[in-house]
């Protein structure tokens, strides 16, 4: 009898070697989280060029962008974790719901979104910690990313589901399409056409709703779970279990933001728009910094959960080990090249002599801390994947939210700018030591499973 092309994949998800396997999955991931961190990073490149208000604008901005990704991983994570769970236990039609539903959900809370965010757009914008000198720019700039909400939601669903499923060839062509038409764009826009900052925001936007339909398509393809309107279930079962897959993911997200938007209006309190500008440069290197981490985890997350809907916690296990080790090995290369060319980095984006003096020396403390983030992410990461939704929320906040936000707010009254610099790196060693304990219980757990 023929093996049928879901057959194939859970054989090959659950037989082929782990260290392979992750490889294997990790290497699109990690092209795609490395050129979307890219497209982002050229947004405030080419606007950096504009001036250093525009780069400011573009800082506060990303904070929203965050609450907008928040929700569209909420219900991607959420959903994509059950999916693939129950895949690996070869509960399909499940699997099917829940995919639709978790698409469905996003698009609606992107479209809450986008009404909520236009009609009170200037109060946002103050609230987000937008200055006077800057109010124009991020309104203009902030007013084309909420009309892309929905696609933005949606968009991460698809993508992660599409990764949970192990096709993560699919999810990279998504993203990365639109990530080389976002750079190709921004130039085009911003000076060919004298849009400024709107130029930046509409060139993300279309480059968003391309990657939607690619990843639409991409649904549709060999073994993927195609999203069908008839198998929308908004019932109690698959909310709960999106709440309780997605909420790490939507905790992190939405503390990314809401830190963000203290460390804005804090920085711009004690030394202005420069400030402002300077910290948003480095949160940008960070997140490209972080971005071939969290791909080579992503390869992990399809891994950790449909192997742990099969039973096969030792192949969880091993992998975590495996992608730990060398995770921290990368940030630790990584974070010394950083430290010594911290002034030339932050430099590319703007040649503000204010903004590479605040900059530089955030970035380097930052370096200090980068490699225990390999720990801190892919414990998240594993926790979340088999559905210890408590645990996995704690580890997703404590970073950004648990021990950011106390940290910012003591530091900088005790010294000032240096203060809001030293704050996350304070925040990254406490989350490192809270990680531990909450990985190594679920550890325990699952040898008192495979002794028994």
């Amino acid at each position: 009898m023929a093996r049928t092309a879901m057959e194939e994949r859970h054989d090959y998800m659950t037989k082929t070697p782990v260290r392979r396997l992750i490889c294997t999955l990790s290497v699109p991931t990690i092209i795609s989280m490395m050129v979307t961190n890219l497209y982002n990073m050229a947004d405030t490149f080419f606007v950096g060029r504009i001036s250093t208000q525009a780069t400011a604008a573009v800082g506060i901005v990303l904070s929203l962008m965050n609450i907008i990704q928040a929700i569209g991983f909420f219900c991607g994570h959420g959903s994509g974790n059950y999916v693939s769970r129950k895949l690996g236990a070869g509960e399909i039609k499940e699997a099917e719901e829940m995919a639709s539903t978790g698409f469905a959900l996003a698009f609606v809370l992107g479209t809450v979104i986008l009404a909520a965010g236009i009609l009170n757009l200037k109060r946002l914008s103050v609230l987000l910690g937008a200055t006077h000198s800057i109010i124009k720019d991020t309104k203009d700039y902030m007013r084309v990313i909420l009309i892309g909400t929905p696609f933005m939601t949606s968009q991460l669903v698809i993508n992660n589901q599409l990764r949970f499923q192990g096709a993560a060839f699919y999810a990279m062509v998504g993203l990365v399409s639109g990530a080389i038409l976002n750079i190709f764009l921004d130039p085009l826009l911003i000076f060919t056409f004298g849009l400024g900052v709107s130029g930046a925001a509409i060139a993300t936007i279309l480059s968003q709703i391309v990657s939607f339909f690619i990843l639409f398509y991409g649904t549709t393809k060999g073994a993927n779970i195609k999203i069908h309107f008839k198998n929308i279930k908004f019932n109690s079962h698959y909310l709960l279990q999106i709440v309780n897959g997605g909420t790490p993911s939507l905790a992190r997200n939405a503390l990314i933001s809401f830190s963000g938007i203290l460390l804005n209006r804090t920085a711009g309190i004690i030394a202005g728009d420069a400030a402002i500008a300077g910290m948003s440069v480095v949160n940008r290197v960070m997140m490209f910094a972080n971005s071939a981490l969290i791909g080579f985890g992503q390869g992990y997350q399809p891994v950790c959960s449909y192997n742990y809907g099969a039973g096969l916690h030792g192949r969880v296990k091993q992998g975590y080990k495996f992608c730990v080790f060398y995770g921290t090995l990368f940030l630790l290369g990584l974070a010394v090249v950083c430290s010594f060319k911290s002034e030339e980095i932050v430099r590319f984006f703007r040649d503000d002599p204010k903004v590479i003096l605040i900059g530089s020396v955030a970035l380097r403390w930052q370096m200090f801390s980068m490699p225990l983030n390999a720990l801190i992410v892919l414990s998240n990461m594993m926790l979340q994947s088999i559905g210890k939704g408590v645990r996995a929320t704690i580890t997703a906040s404590a970073r950004s939210g648990i021990f950011f936000i106390p940290a910012i707010l003591i530091l900088s009254r005790l010294y000032g700018l240096t203060g809001v610099e030293l704050a996350q790196p304070v925040a990254d060693v406490l989350a490192f030591m809270l990680a531990i304990p909450l990985t190594f219980s679920v550890w325990r757990e699952m040898n008192n499973v495979l002794s028994s």
